[in-house]
């Protein structure tokens, strides 16, 4: 299941729509729910980002993102 993050770079100061940034994860998980848990697991232990939000995407926006920006899967 892919999962889009969006984050602050810097999470000393407080968020600004026009700092987020997003990324995206492909997490083996049953549930849209165990993703945004294990998600929130990576990006604490890798990383200093202030997470905004997460949510799964279906194919169809898999496949709107991959056309339409930079769409690259990261991993840890």
């Amino acid at each position: 299941m892919i999962f889009k993050v969006f984050y602050q770079k810097d999470n000393t100061r407080s968020p600004r729509r026009e700092t987020t940034e997003a990324l995206y994860l492909d997490l083996d998980v049953a549930t849209k729910e165990e993703g945004v848990i294990l998600a929130r697991e990576l990006l604490a232990k890798n990383t200093a980002y202030h997470v905004e939000f997460i949510d799964s995407l279906s194919d169809e926006s898999v496949e709107y993102e991959k056309e339409t920006g930079v769409f690259e899967i990261t991993s840890f």
